[in-house]
């Protein structure tokens, strides 16, 4: 356990950003389930939708932290390039 004060707070900023990072990622993972769901389907308008909200789930995850840029970058590609060959 953390003896002094400002091991007491990293303790608490941790628990702060463990939480925040665990829910961008989670909605990273569920918006990405439902644009491959969508893609599956063969649904090119909802495949669009469900990619918009996931690409902006990803930018937001990577802007603060939970995610690398490139990682984001490089899921959002595969899944473009999914919705992309619906036609």
């Amino acid at each position: 356990m953390a003896n002094t004060r400002s091991a007491l707070k990293r303790v608490r900023q941790t628990k702060t950003q463990t939480a925040r990072n665990r829910n961008l990622k989670s909605r990273v993972k569920d918006t990405r389930k439902d644009a491959l769901a969508a893609v599956e389907e063969g649904n090119k308008k909802a495949a669009a939708t469900a990619y918009n909200a996931f690409a902006s789930a990803a930018d937001k995850a990577a802007k603060g932290g939970a995610m690398h840029k490139n990682t984001a970058s490089r899921l959002k590609g595969r899944i473009a390039a999914k919705v992309s060959s619906l036609s």
